[in-house]
């Protein structure tokens, strides 16, 4: 259909030339527990921002590998990578915890390019402009194709709704009982969703910036009543009236453009920050690769997964290449290894029928899986993020 094909365009068009994720979108408190990571655990996560790769090497595993097939997402984790090896905290925090630095001029030639890989210098070289407080997007966290469309929310909380105090008075809440007092007094539901922002938040470019593509739209369409603004509509408001917002970094930093020292990913804090400079950085590697492209030319096995939510639009878009992901995965995979993934939908149903070979017989991966269902669900409740249909956790019978 012309209107599939638009999509297909604008999606690509926003993925292939931008970095897209200027942080991580899944909770990785979850996943920590999901994984259960080990001294003797190889970790494949995919790149997106890399905060969740610092997060997980905290917990001491052998090796986490980040791979991504835009380089751009793996250049921002070099330069954080870097950043933790060349700098002292109070300049680390002020690049990746404010969101720009003043020194960056001086910084980035002096002490960070000369660590990065020929592609990331390239990129750097000409986005240097996303930390050094230039121009009205003063924050690399509106920076990027998402961070363009969280400094378009807080444009429109500022000009247009006129509700800075009323947010600002969310974040600062004490418990979740003064969050949804605020939340219904003031009527946010109403101001924050006019008839105008449903309506862009029904155009799929709006989504692609997002980094949702039509297939996962489609997944909330079908199975979600109201389709996909009724879905977005209800989990802010649960983020706003039933989560914590003390320590809920993901949407501080999209609705300030910072985060604060008392709030922030764990690679931000003080103590990790000196964890990871004495040693624990050198245990993730960055490749730019598919996660197929990379298992086949691993020497090794890998005993956990973090999938993220990208088997959504393979499913629709690429099934046959979702196939020989699987078949990788298998192929790699070590004893006891434990495979996490998310999804926009409430249900997933692709995956269990797609066909592999193990030991010269055809399989369904469904017959290769032990999922932890309750666990997964006990864990999808306490999600501070809040934007996903719905959580996964399987241990692969090999």
């Amino acid at each position: 259909m012309i209107s599939e094909r638009i999509s297909r365009k604008s999606f690509q068009m926003v993925h292939q030339g931008n970095l897209v994720y200027n942080t991580c979108w899944e909770d990785p408190r979850l996943d920590r527990r999901a994984l259960e990571i080990g001294p003797d655990d190889e970790i494949l996560v995919i790149t997106s921002a890399g905060c969740n790769a610092l997060d997980y090497v905290l917990d001491g595993p052998r090796q986490v590998h980040a791979v991504d097939v835009n380089p751009k997402q793996n250049a921002l984790l070099e330069l954080k990578l870097s950043a933790i090896r060349n700098l002292d905290y109070e300049s680390f925090f002020e690049l990746f915890g404010e969101g720009r630095s003043r020194n960056w001029e001086t910084l980035y030639p002096q002490k960070l390019r000369s660590d990065l890989s020929l592609t990331a210098q390239k990129y750097w070289d000409r986005h240097g402009n996303f930390f050094s407080c230039e121009g009205k997007r003063s924050s690399f966290y509106f920076r990027g194709s998402s961070g363009l469309f969280a400094w378009f929310v807080n444009c429109y909380i500022d000009r247009v709704a006129k509700i800075r105090d009323d947010i600002d008075s969310l974040l600062a809440a004490r418990d979740v009982t003064e969050q949804s007092s605020i939340y219904q007094s003031r009527n946010l539901n109403e101001l924050l969703w006019t008839r105008m922002i449903k309506w862009w938040m029904r155009r799929d470019f709006t989504l692609s910036m997002l980094g949702v593509p039509r297939p996962q739209r489609t997944q909330i369409d079908q199975c979600y009543t109201g389709g996909i603004v009724q879905f977005v509509i209800d989990r802010i408001e649960t983020v706003f009236t039933s989560r914590s917002l003390q320590d809920n970094y993901f949407w501080r930093v999209y609705l300030t453009g910072s985060y604060k020292h008392d709030c922030c990913p764990e690679y931000l804090k003080p103590e990790n920050f000196e964890r990871l400079k004495a040693g624990l950085v050198d245990r993730i590697t960055v490749n730019t690769n598919t996660v197929e492209g990379f298992l086949k030319q691993h020497s090794g096995t890998i005993s956990r997964y973090v999938l993220l939510d990208h088997m959504d639009w393979m499913a629709g878009a690429l099934p046959q290449m979702l196939r020989n992901e699987w078949q990788a995965i298998l192929d790699r995979a070590a004893q006891q290894a434990r495979i996490i993934w998310r999804s926009a939908g409430m249900k997933v149903e692709f995956i269990d029928p797609i066909k592999i070979q193990r030991e010269g017989r055809e399989y369904e991966v469904g017959e290769l899986l032990k999922y932890q269902s309750q666990l997964a669900s006990e864990l999808h409740e306490r999600d501070r993020v809040n934007t996903y249909g719905s959580f996964y956790i399987a241990d692969l019978l090999v």
